[in-house]
């Protein structure tokens, strides 16, 4: 059993929103063949909490808007360190850098096929990491100014 349809425009267009709100590091997983509940996971990420309600907003405006879609169930939004979007055909994981890193849901489900994401999505490939030295950097020569 693969994805459907349904499941893949939902997908494309979720992965979109997040990359249009500077998500780190989009990626969809087809998990149809090994979980029943849905067909496919979309994970995201953003490097602080405010980003994180920002990318996860966006995406339910555009579900809802473009395609008619709303979240069964919407987890995590108080602290918005990780918040996850149900809707049946597909769960969205929008989670802080840290808890992406921390959870690894990539290796969760790493034999499950990579679905096709627009090429916006794509180039978020590696911002985690990307930021993650910006920071480490920025902190290094803060320190280095203080002695």
């Amino acid at each position: 059993m693969t994805a459907t349809d349904r499941s893949l425009e939902l997908i494309t267009t979720a992965a979109q929103a997040a990359a249009d709100k500077l998500a780190h590091d989009i990626i969809a997983y087809d998990v149809s063949d090994v979980l029943s509940i849905t067909d496919a996971f979309l994970l995201a990420s953003a490097p602080n909490d405010r980003q994180v309600k920002s990318i996860v907003d966006e995406i339910e405006e555009r579900l809802q808007k473009e395609l008619g879609a709303k979240p069964v169930r919407r987890e995590g939004d108080r602290e918005a360190r990780w918040v996850l979007l149900d809707y049946v055909d597909i769960v969205v994981h929008v989670q802080h850098s840290e808890e992406r890193v921390f959870y690894a849901l990539e290796r969760l489900w790493k034999d499950c096929p990579e679905l096709e994401l627009p090429a916006d999505a794509k180039a978020t490939r590696g911002k985690g990491a990307e930021h993650a030295k910006l920071q480490a950097a920025e902190e290094a020569a803060d320190l280095g100014g203080e002695w």
